[in-house]
């Protein structure tokens, strides 16, 4: 039997951040509470600012019944001479009867003392007081809060509870607070509960009552608003999804309202300008002819007929956060770009100051410059020295997410070359899963020496990544370099760099830094496993040449076809496991004996010698070696008699191997 289940647990506003931040994991911990209890079944998890909310169209009125059975000791040690023994009385007491109730049971490992019971499923009224404690306890935003005469905290103040199973009400209690068939109403509808007999009454004057319990359903309408306001004032709204997942969990009846600010601060960046509007006021910028125009969307959580006195206080409270923006620009225009203030900016304790780090940065631009054939070399230590001064600006100081940016634009007003000022602007990208990458070689080098600094320098005095704990980034800094590689076709050998330039970083473990970097190309590299140890095997270091041959190698083992080439090539790897094929191998064709030794030498040597314009047509040359490779094995007995061409016949072999090994080690390839 069941009824519908709906918990309401209602509080103080929530903050959004903490919350959203929550919310992917809360419905994950509320069905392993119903696993725990043996009551799963399909519930829906809905929010405002105000209220948690757990509906269950069915849910069961007990537990089902169940069959518990228990297996003690043998019954060769539970008895001796015809009386229990403590085997048996343990047993019988953790079964909670007495040892004459016990039974015995024959298993594969002889007659043991047994015991079967049957369980009645407890009531779930029973039950839930102990669920919702449960659950509200798993719930972590991070800070919590104590009030009144609670030892236990929680994100904000618990104000109300309702447990209705059917229509019966559950006696539970959370923090002090008593279920009750009452809710809250929108703070502008009224200060007093409402009170509700039913789950169909609860949804019912919920809507009355000024609140829209689903959050799918004030996104929408927040968009559908949204939609009419730029049909009507002809503008573009960008919608940033983050902050609209905010708005949704900030409103419980939200309406979108477009309010001005003065045309003169549009002189601001318009990066200032978004970034204020978002961070300070959760406002959406507003463009029109694709631009920025001086106008905002803010999303207003009141219930009114009149929203004349809302927009206007929107408007009044963001003035004085461009004017500020203002004044820190037009200050740090006047005060320029300069690096000395950052020797006394400490970068990371044992790496020295925000300068010392330009100028190991300067050191890797310059080794890069001469790798990647880069010529501005005296415009690129230019821009590295350049490149952390905004960190000192007022506007970086308030808005430290627009660093780099800010010094395009200050770099940018004092007529710096433009190679310069873009490459402040792109030094910390890829900054993202999905971001954009540096938009020429001259940026991707400041863009690399930022990362291999932070990869080299944190490795040398140990900050290193533990489990998920990467408070650097530099797994993200190691994703980055590998992406700049392949995405500007750079001959980037990661090792060789760190090499390189492991003098300026004395305490610097390279096989752990390189162990870790390759580490991360198994996550990077969206191919089978073995496929990339297969071409880290081959001792490629070179980024782009390893994406290539990846790309190169990949089809062909995800083919229907490999499985065949992977049996004779497999064959190929066994007979050469015991020869040094680091070395030149020396064949001599006297020693030839059969048609198929010769066949296969002449191909190989046809194969080796031709000239190649890819991986791809080198590879379907080597694996088109597969006939003469099979006519060998069917007619040559490697394992010879006579040493000298047991030897020239494994070295035969062990060639092959070898041109293989170019691209990759095809032993190490499982399929």
């Amino acid at each position: 039997m069941t009824k519908p289940l709906l918990i309401e647990i209602g509080v103080e506003e929530l903050p959004a951040i903490p919350f959203l931040n929550e919310l992917p994991h809360i419905e994950k911990k509320w069905l392993a509470i119903l696993e725990q209890f043996n009551l799963v079944c399909e519930f829906d998890f809905f929010y405002t600012p105000r209220r948690l909310v757990l509906w269950h169209r069915e849910f069961a009125t007990a537990q089902e019944d169940s069959v518990v059975e228990q297996f003690g000791a043998p019954v060769a040690i539970a008895y001796k001479e015809g009386q229990p023994t403590n085997a048996a009385i343990g047993f019988a007491k953790k079964c909670g009867v007495s040892v004459e109730e016990l039974s015995t049971k024959d298993t594969p490992k002889g007659e043991v003392l047994y015991f079967k019971q049957e369980v009645k499923g407890t009531a779930v009224k029973e039950l839930l007081h102990d669920m919702v404690n449960l659950f509200i306890k798993s719930l972590d935003f991070g800070k919590s809060m104590r009030w009144a005469s609670n030892t236990e905290s929680f994100i904000r103040p618990i104000r109300s509870l309702c447990v209705l199973h059917g229509e019966e009400l559950i006696d539970a209690e959370l923090f002090d607070v008593k279920s009750q068939k009452a809710s809250f109403a929108h703070r502008m509808v009224s200060y007093e509960p409402f009170t509700f007999d039913f789950a169909g009454d609860y949804f019912c004057k919920l809507d009355k009552h000024g609140v829209i319990l689903y959050p799918d359903e004030r996104r929408k309408i927040i968009l559908e608003q949204m939609k009419t306001l730029e049909k009507e004032q002809g503008i573009t709204i960008e919608i940033d999804e983050e902050l609209l997942e905010e708005v949704v969990a900030i409103t419980e009846y939200p309406t979108a309202l477009l309010g001005q600010f003065d045309e003169p601060f549009l002189e601001l960046p318009e990066e200032v300008i978004v970034t204020s509007m978002k961070e300070h006021q959760r406002y959406f910028a507003v463009y029109k002819n694709n631009k920025l125009t001086n106008a905002f969307i803010v999303v207003s959580n009141a219930k009114t007929d009149d929203f004349s006195n809302i927009i206007a206080g929107n408007e009044k409270v963001l003035r004085p956060r461009l004017a500020d923006g203002m004044f820190f620009y037009r200050n740090d225009l006047n005060n320029g770009l300069n690096n000395e203030g950052l020797k006394t900016l400490v970068f990371v304790e044992g790496l020295g100051s925000m300068y010392d780090k330009c100028e190991r940065e300067a050191k890797i631009a310059s080794h890069l410059a001469s790798v990647l054939k880069e010529s501005n070399t005296e415009l690129l230590t230019k821009a590295v020295m350049l490149s952390k001064a905004d960190l000192l600006s007022e506007m970086v100081y308030e808005f430290t997410e627009l660093q780099g940016l800010m010094g395009y634009y200050y770099a940018k007003a004092a007529n710096e070359d433009e190679l310069v000022y873009t490459a402040l602007k792109e030094q910390y990208l890829p900054d993202g899963e999905d971001s954009e990458l540096p938009s020429n070689l001259f940026s991707s080098i400041i863009a690399l020496s930022y990362k291999i600094d932070n990869l080299m320098g944190l490795f040398s005095v140990g900050k290193i990544p533990t489990g998920s704990k990467d408070p650097f980034g530099l797994r993200r800094a190691a994703a980055g370099i590998v992406k700049i590689a392949i995405e500007h076709k750079l001959n980037l050998d990661f090792a060789a760099v760190v090499s390189e330039l492991s003098v300026n970083y004395p305490n610097l473990n390279q096989e752990q830094l390189l162990e870790f970097f390759n580490e991360r190309l198994f996550k990077i590299f969206d191919v089978n496993p073995s496929v990339l140890k297969a071409v880290l095997g081959s001792g490629e270091t070179n980024i782009f040449k390893i994406s290539q041959k990846l790309c190169a190698l990949n089809p062909v083992v995800l083919s229907s076809d490999f499985k065949e080439y992977s049996a004779t090539f497999k064959r190929v790897a066994n007979i050469i496991k015991d020869i040094d094929t680091n070395h030149k191998l020396e064949i001599n064709p006297e020693l030839f004996e059969d048609e198929a030794e010769e066949v296969l030498y002449v191909k190989y040597s046809e194969v080796t010698q031709k000239s190649y314009l890819s991986y791809d047509e080198e590879l379907e040359a080597l694996f088109a070696l597969k006939p003469q490779l099979d006519a060998f094995f069917d007619s040559v007995f490697v394992n010879h008699e006579n040493p000298n061409i047991k030897a020239n016949r494994k070295h035969l072999i062990g060639l092959v191997y070898q041109a293989f090994k170019t691209i990759a080690d095809i032993k190490e390839i499982t399929v």
